[in-house]
């Protein structure tokens, strides 16, 4: 007998993302406007956008959450609803809400309106999940500190509420939204929308000193954006890289989470890239299909989530058995993956397309075009500029060139990118 397929929720910054979410196998997207939603940074959604979201998603048979998790103070409560009441109005699946006076209000000034817990809860337990439901809240988005039998735990004990838990993605060093490193360094709150990550700040360790108090401190360590404020810090043959979570990647706990009966796997990186969006929705689509048919997992899933910029992977609490070190990045705190995003196509001319480059490519170059209904490997023979003439390189940064595709393609949802040395 066939499983329950969960919902594959994805990430959009943009109707762009959105759109290639979609084609590329999700079943909803979770986007907000920015001061409302915890993404300041890297979020083209306003009114008219996300307004033009919903309906796109509702005549694709597809649904649209609106992200409400930020925790208003006193002086934003009275805007936060104000700024709401038009986002209301334009019939999202439901808001993603956070704050109990949030919910309490939201169920005062629209009460037919679906909300969903978002992660910044911190829902660590059964209990608690059983106490949101008697709020009204329709589903839980679990807290990323669970380990998966805990996971399955909540559902036995609440198997009438809708879950919904994170697979992929950056993590928090904290409960996650609860940090306060980026406040205290920078006065940017974090649980406003403006964390600068200063988790993943580089530091440099400085000779042992004395404090005020005539102790001396073995190491201290120095943010290189803030010279001469040091710290007491440990450091390894690598330096300190303080509090790097590495990515969460549990693409191979997909089928024990379907089989729990979880409702919905999100993917984290409303920041991130459209390709980004798309890879990670094809890779889980993929992994969801293949767990309700009864597939054994396929392991070229993970090297598949290699090609994409990361952090190093982890399967995160999940694993409550974990060791420390492989949780954390100690190494860097920049993103590496096996593959870059090259070009995307926007026409078709001939026997050419026209793609526009988001970096460097060369002819002789080993490229592949990914596209919704599989991915295809090619070598790139020739190569010309948008007025026709042959050319060797495309220089990235938007420039324009035409290039021919081993397969036609819809170029509104192709993408091309490259294996990196």
């Amino acid at each position: 007998m066939p499983l329950f397929a969960p919902e594959l929720l994805s990430p959009a910054g943009s109707l762009r993302a959105m759109r290639l979410a979609f084609a590329y196998g999700a079943d909803a997207i979770y986007a907000g406007l920015p001061r409302m939603s915890l993404r300041v940074r890297n979020n083209s959604f306003d009114h008219e956008a996300m307004a033009q979201g919903i309906s796109e998603a509702h005549a694709l048979g597809k649904r649209f959450y609106a992200v409400t998790n930020v925790a208003p103070h006193n002086n934003k409560v009275r805007t936060l609803i104000k700024h709401l009441a038009p986002v209301v109005d334009m019939g999202p699946d439901a808001l993603i809400v956070s704050d109990p006076g949030v919910i309490w209000l939201v169920r005062q000034q629209f009460p037919g309106m679906p909300m969903h817990l978002s992660v910044q809860a911190n829902t660590v337990n059964w209990a608690a999940v059983k106490f949101w439901q008697e709020q009204g809240v329709e589903r839980i988005i679990l807290s990323r500190e669970l380990g998966i039998e805990e996971i399955g735990e909540i559902r036995e004990q609440v198997p009438d509420m809708e879950l919904e838990v994170f697979v992929h993605g950056a993590l928090c060093m904290a409960y996650s939204g609860r940090c306060m490193l980026s406040g205290y360094f920078n006065h940017r709150d974090p649980n406003q929308g403006a964390c600068t990550n200063a988790c993943r700040w580089k530091y440099e360790a400085k000779p042992a000193r004395e404090d005020e108090v005539g102790q001396w401190e073995p190491v201290v360590i120095e943010d290189k954006t803030r010279p001469g404020e040091l710290m007491p810090m440990d450091e390894d043959e690598h330096g300190s890289y303080i509090l790097n979570s590495k990515d969460l990647r549990a693409v191979e706990y997909v089928e024990q989470l379907t089989r729990m009966g979880v409702h919905s796997l999100k993917i984290e990186g409303r920041t991130k890239s459209p390709y980004y969006v798309a890879r990670t929705a094809q890779v889980y689509r993929r992994a969801i299909d293949d767990a309700v048919a009864g597939k054994a997992f396929d392991p070229s899933l993970l090297f598949e989530l290699e090609g994409l910029a990361n952090r190093g992977y982890t399967a995160g609490l999940l694993d409550r058995h974990a060791r420390p070190e492989t949780l954390q990045n100690l190494e860097r705190a920049h993103h590496n993956g096996a593959q870059q995003w090259v070009a995307e196509p926007k026409a078709r001319v001939g026997d050419w397309y026209e793609v526009e480059a988001k970096n460097g490519f060369s002819v002789g170059e080993r490229l592949y075009l990914l596209t919704p209904g599989g991915n295809h490997p090619f070598e790139l023979t020739a190569l010309q500029d948008k007025t026709g003439t042959p050319i060797v390189r495309a220089p990235g940064s938007g420039h324009r060139v035409r290039l021919q595709l081993p397969v036609h393609c819809d170029p509104s949802t192709a993408l091309l990118v490259k294996n990196l040395p």
